[in-house]
């Protein structure tokens, strides 16, 4: 299956501490959101929506109601420099989401479970496509001179 939809724009990353998230846990206080953000804008965001649309299990009416309650602003990108990877949190739905009435087209678990899971793999893609195709960081490393040689 695939969506075939265009591509949101990329969303603006938060200054919010990635700790503060209950699926992350972060090393540092380095995050890099402006360098990813513009990362974002200058082609990863749709490289890796193209690519998550083109596997990816919603319909364009799911995907509808995604972009109505404007569930792409709330992605978060940050680096987590102690793994040398890239950090996200994925939008989700609440378990309660039909007391809150969210949306009138929100009728069933598997439509908000598609959503969750949906949103879940396009932040896993993103961070792919960022630290494969445009993050060389680890490059900046230079290790300090009083290091031992170890040359047997």
């Amino acid at each position: 299956m695939s969506l075939d939809v265009d591509p949101p724009e990329p969303p603006e990353l938060s200054g919010v501490d990635p700790n503060e998230y209950e699926d992350a846990e972060v090393e540092g206080d380095e995050y890099r959101r402006d360098e990813m953000e513009q990362f974002l804008r200058d082609g990863a965001w749709e490289q890796a929506f193209e690519q998550w649309a083109a596997t990816s299990d919603l319909d364009e009416e799911t995907w509808r109601i995604v972009e109505e309650i404007d569930m792409i602003s709330r992605f978060d990108f940050f680096w987590d420099d102690f793994a040398d990877r890239v950090g996200y949190h994925a939008p989700g739905l609440p378990e309660d989401w039909k007391q809150r009435d969210i949306h009138p087209d929100l009728d069933s678990w598997e439509r908000v479970s598609g959503i969750n899971a949906g949103l879940t793999e396009l932040g896993q893609i993103v961070c792919e496509v960022l630290k494969e195709d445009y993050i060389d960081w680890e490059a900046d490393y230079e290790a300090p001179d009083d290091l031992p040689d170890f040359d047997a």
